[in-house]
């Protein structure tokens, strides 16, 4: 590609990104614009946020899509926009090595930008930290620390008092995990609407999960002043059938743009033809715990030994 070819649609600066639907090179000035924009019209466009809503926002510290996604939903950008607050919710796992740096970037990020920030924690919710609890079951890691942190942030969105729950997942998350769960069988997630046990309080009827950054083309860098430190990678994704998906779906979208967009259409279309086919599972509560679930007792209390098992 000669430098010409590599130059901004809009100004003719030197392009950062490629883009697909429509085609388009981007410079860094331009693609944060460009991303700005789509979400926006995302959100208003499926109604995410309305008027009055306090929205909590999914915040790791070490991960620039979350960081990403506070900063454009941040004034003056959204809330006059929509009439909404915002608090961001950090989950504390207690990893050590690796959550203690990322607690300090999320409380110097809150507190630039003049944001309430409110932290969760395993132990306080679980009784032990995440390190303690894989003792003799490591290998079970990536699945424990899931569960259990979709658990923490429906506990973080009750104790804020947010009526909406914003994540950072963006085009590349999604497509991976519609992936995963082909490769593992494992259907009903990849392609129903129907909420996640163990999720109550984030059900439509009261709080709704939304992922306004899966609009996006692929990840979205924040401006670089507020990333500080290079993004953090949990430990326990290393190793994770996530990490040789992501490898392969990145490969694929480098040499067939668009790749994971229409993969995402698929995933679409199938749930559109499921719901018209058949109607959506409903839901019991834990005998346990109370939260929702698909069966008697839910996974969080399974994998903490709530049912005796």
């Amino acid at each position: 590609m000669t430098s010409a070819e590599n130059r901004c649609s809009l100004c003719g600066e030197p392009a950062v990104v490629r883009l697909t639907e429509p085609e388009r090179r981007l410079c860094a000035g331009h693609f944060i614009e460009d991303a700005e924009t789509r979400v926006l019209v995302a959100m208003k466009h499926d109604r995410m946020i309305s008027p009055g809503d306090r929205v909590a926002v999914g915040l790791s510290g070490g991960g620039k899509d979350s960081t990403a996604l506070l900063l454009l939903l941040h004034p003056p950008i959204l809330p006059p926009t929509l009439g909404a607050s915002l608090v961001a919710i950090t989950i504390d796992e207690g990893i050590a090595g690796y959550r203690e740096e990322t607690l300090r970037a999320a409380r110097d990020l809150t507190g630039e930008l003049g944001v309430e920030h409110a932290i969760v924690t395993f132990a306080d919710l679980f009784g032990k930290d995440l390190d303690a609890m894989l003792v003799g079951r490591e290998a079970q890691g990536c699945t424990v620390c899931g569960v259990l942190r979709r658990r923490a942030l429906g506990e973080a969105v009750k104790r804020t008092g947010a009526t909406k729950l914003a994540t950072g997942h963006n085009l590349d998350d999604e497509a991976q995990s519609v992936l995963m769960n082909v490769l593992r069988g494992d259907l009903p997630p990849a392609f129903s609407r129907t909420p996640r046990p163990g999720s109550r309080a984030l059900r439509p009827a009261d709080k709704t999960a939304r992922r306004p950054l899966r609009e996006g083309d692929r990840d979205l860098p924040p401006p670089p002043r507020l990333l500080p430190r290079p993004a953090r990678v949990p430990p326990l994704r290393r190793d994770a059938l996530r990490s040789e998906v992501r490898t392969m779906l990145a490969g694929l979208e480098h040499r067939h743009p668009g790749t994971m967009l229409r993969l995402m259409r698929f995933r679409d279309g199938v749930r559109r033809s499921a719901r018209s086919a058949e109607p959506a599972k409903a839901l019991s509560t834990c005998r346990i715990c109370g939260e929702l679930t698909s069966g008697e007792v839910c996974q969080v209390c399974r994998l903490l030994g709530r049912d005796g098992e």
